[in-house]
Parts: structure tokens; sequence; C-alpha cells
């Protein structure tokens, strides 16, 4: 974190999110400032805490994708919510904890994962000795009398063995350590990975057991495993797989059984109390428009049922008590018809950093069609490719392209970026549903053929008559 300045950060965010400068050095601040609070004495540190952001703009334009990469950028906790979803009480709709319980569910399975990367090379040796049982079984133990009433319980024991049996079941053991050792090299070398086998995996089939019908609330749900722990053992099922699949299944097991999950559940509580980012989308949607009749006063039930968790409160997951005070909350919306002047006073005061994006011009969808990382342009002809055939765009057809979405969106609804995929998806469906059957290598894509799937100049035309 310590090599990710706000102008790193920034850097990082180009490579997938076109133009929107000020929100991204608003978060690019954000990020910064929390490595800046962990050197911070532990004092001092409890007193500062995150100054919440809202992103105003159109739909399409990267408000969800710059809260995203920014996560994946310092692997923090990232959960995206609808505040549409939240209701107050009174109303069908989910409880606002749930989005302190959902990040939390979310950063102990991100840190479960970390955690099984490391013990991957133990668990898949585990895992060759689990498959190598399975090919060649090993002898089983004879039973022996341990105490005084396996007398009675098996009274006839078996007659001593004689010296031929003793040779015969010798000789049938060396063959089948040799036997082994070949398999044991065969299944390190990957000659065997589509051997078919019958394993044994843990059955998923045990369910929570809801106290109350219809919530949807998971403290009010309970794990019969959880309950009972160790007295009703893990039920089992068996399954043929081939050896390749096998592995994959056996290797996520026995890694489970290599973690500490105790130490797991807590790196992944701290981790979202204090880096977990939670984005509230659609806030714009839970806000009045200045009246307080009919459905604003459900919108101001509902922010006010936000405003302890972004205020700061302690929320009761099934992994223990959470505190929210030093999550960062993100909200996103259009605001076409609320402001956030609307919003009540005490829910502004927590969201100190208000951002507006801009919409999206035609340059901005040249730029991502050709320059992001991996940009829809690219995305496309790869997909193609697998077909062995190439799209190749003539001089001038990428900027056709964006023309085209750009005055579909000046037309229709502006749903910003994401027009580009209804564009794209309308120009190659010709060519993908005949792609299996092409001879040629190549597909050249030039203004003529666009030209012809969207017919650009009639409508061109059709505007004239309205200018005067």
């Amino acid at each position: 974190m310590k090599e990710l300045t706000p102008k790193k950060i920034v850097e990082e965010l180009n490579r997938y999110i076109i133009g929107q400068e000020p929100a991204k050095k608003a978060v690019a601040v954000a990020l910064r400032n929390r490595y800046r609070r962990s050197l911070l004495s532990e004092e001092l540190r409890e007193e500062f805490t995150p100054k919440n952001i809202i992103l105003m703009g159109p739909t399409g334009v990267g408000k969800t994708e710059i809260a995203r990469r920014m996560a994946k950028l310092v692997k923090a906790p990232f959960i995206k919510v609808e505040a549409t979803k939240f209701t107050e009480v009174g109303y069908v709709g989910r409880d606002v904890e749930s989005m302190i319980r959902d990040l939390v569910s979310t950063s102990i399975r991100k840190v479960q994962q970390e955690k099984m990367k490391e013990v991957y090379a133990e668990a898949g040796a585990n895992v060759n000795k689990i498959i190598l049982n399975i090919l060649v079984p090993s002898k089983k133990k004879k039973e022996t009398i341990k105490n005084p009433f396996d007398l009675f319980m098996k009274p006839s024991q078996p007659a001593t063995p004689s010296q031929n049996q003793i040779d015969s079941d010798a000789e049938k053991e060396q063959t089948k350590k040799e036997k082994r050792e070949a398999l044991a090299k065969d299944l390190e070398a990957g000659l065997l990975e589509d051997e078919i086998i019958e394993i044994e995996v843990d059955d998923d089939g045990s369910k929570s057991i809801g106290i109350m019908q219809g919530m949807n609330n998971d403290s009010m749900s309970i794990n019969m495993n959880d309950i009972l722990g160790d007295l009703i053992p893990q039920k089992k099922k068996k399954k043929k797989v081939s050896v390749a699949d096998a592995r994959k299944i056996l290797i996520n097991q026995e890694a489970q059984k290599l973690i500490d999950m105790d130490q797991v559940q807590e790196i992944g509580i701290r981790e979202a109390e204090q880096n977990g980012i939670i984005f509230i989308d659609e806030i714009d949607k839970i806000i009045g428009n200045g009246s307080n009749q009919g459905p604003d006063v459900s919108r101001e039930g509902v922010q006010r049922d936000i405003l302890p968790i972004v205020e700061g409160s302690t929320v009761n997951t099934k992994y223990g008590p959470v505190k929210s005070d030093f999550i960062l909350f993100i909200g996103a919306g259009a605001f076409h018809v609320s402001k956030i002047s609307d919003m009540i006073p005490e829910l502004q005061g927590r969201f100190p950093i208000s951002v507006q994006l801009d919409s999206l011009t035609e340059d901005d969808f040249i730029q991502i069609l050709t320059q992001t990382e991996n940009s829809v342009i690219k995305q496309y002809q790869e997909l193609i490719r697998t077909e062995n055939v190439n799209i190749i765009f003539e001089d001038g057809s990428i900027e056709h392209i964006a023309k085209i979405a750009f005055l579909q969106n000046e037309e229709e609804e502006n749903i910003g970026a994401r027009r580009l995929h209804t564009v794209m998806e309308k120009l190659l469906e010709e060519i993908s549903f005949y792609a299996s059957d092409y001879e040629q290598d190549d597909f050249v894509i030039g203004k003529e053929y666009i030209e012809g799937v969207f017919k650009l100049s009639e409508k061109v035309d059709n505007y004239q008559k309205y200018l005067l």
C-alpha cells in the first residue's frame, strides 16, 4: 500500500476507466488516507474516520467500476448493495444491517481463499495419496482383541496362517507395492488425469432452518451443524469423476482442513472493520423531492435506518459483533429528480464529499473501444477468433461505431458505455451466427458494412426536416 500514492492509484484506474478525473482523485485520496491512518498512533487512529463519498452521474459512466476497481487494487473487502432494497420496518424489504453481514461474509471468504492458497502445495501432496489409495487400495489391518469383552463378542479367532499362505501374501503385497510406485509416478507425471475414480465428497445438503417464515435476515436462521457441532458427523456422498476433477474437489477439502478457521474469521472481521468498502447504488432513489407526502415518508425512513450504520455502530453477525465506524461508504446515483440537499441533514453530514461525473462523449466512446485494458473491440475480436475468424476494423470504422452509440444515447435512454455493447452485438450478430461456417480467415468491417447494419444516413436525412 505504501507504493500506491494517489497519483499511482489514478494511473491504475485510467487503465480501465476513461475520463472522470475528479471521481478518481476523490477515491484515490480516500484510499491513501486509509494508509495514512494506519501509521498514526493507536489513540489518534480511533479518532480518524473515513470521509464517505457520493458519486453523481447518469448510468453507465463508471461509478460502480471506479469503486470496484479501487477495492480490487488494494485487495479490500467490497460489496455492492442497492439502496432500494432497504425499507423501514413495516414494509417489505431487507434489513439495513444485512449490508454489514454481507461485507463480513465476503471478507472472511476472501481471507479463507488466501489462506487456502498458502497450503495448496501440502494439500496437493495429500490429495495424491488419497487418489493413489483409491486406485490401489492399501491392505486392511486385521482386527485384534483389544479388551476382554471382545472374547465374548468375537469368540472365534482366525486360524494361524500356514507358511505357504504367508509367502503368498508377501508376494501379493510386493506386487501391490510395485504397482503403487508405478502409479504414483504416472500420477505425478499427469498421465492418469482422464481415469474415472469414485471419491467421497462432503455433502452440502445441510440447510439452515428459518425461525420465522419469510424472514430473510441471516440472524433469524440457524444451522443444525453450528448447534450440534461434532455430535453429528459430516455427511459424505460418493461421486464418480475423472482424476483431474477429483483433484480439484479434494484439494479444496484438504486445504480447508489445514487452515485455522478461527484465525480466518478473526482476520476477516478485522479486514471488514478496518478496510471494508460498501458501495450503495441508487442512493438517490431513497431521497425525496422535498415534499413530505406519499412515498417520500417511506424513503426518509430508509435514510434514518441507514444513518446509524454509516455513522458507526455495532452489528451482530453470526461471526460475532462487527463495528462499522471505519468502513468506507460510497453512495452513487443519477440524481435526476432529487438533489443531495433533499437528503436528511444527518445523512448529508456523513457523506461530506460529493463528485459530479460527466456524461460520456463521442471521443470517450472511441477511447473505451480502443484504449482501455481488455477493450470492447479486443473482447469481441478474441471471442470470434475462437472460431478461427479474425475481425479487422478499417480506418474510421471504430469512430463510426462510437458515433452510432452516442446518437442512440441521445435519441433513446442514455445508458452510457453500456450502449457500446448494444451496438457491438447488433453489428456482429450475423458474423457471430455464421462464424463457424466461414471458409475465410479474415472478416473486414468498414463504414459500408456498419452503414448497412444501422442505416445511419437515413436517420440523418430524417433529422434535416426539423432543422430551421
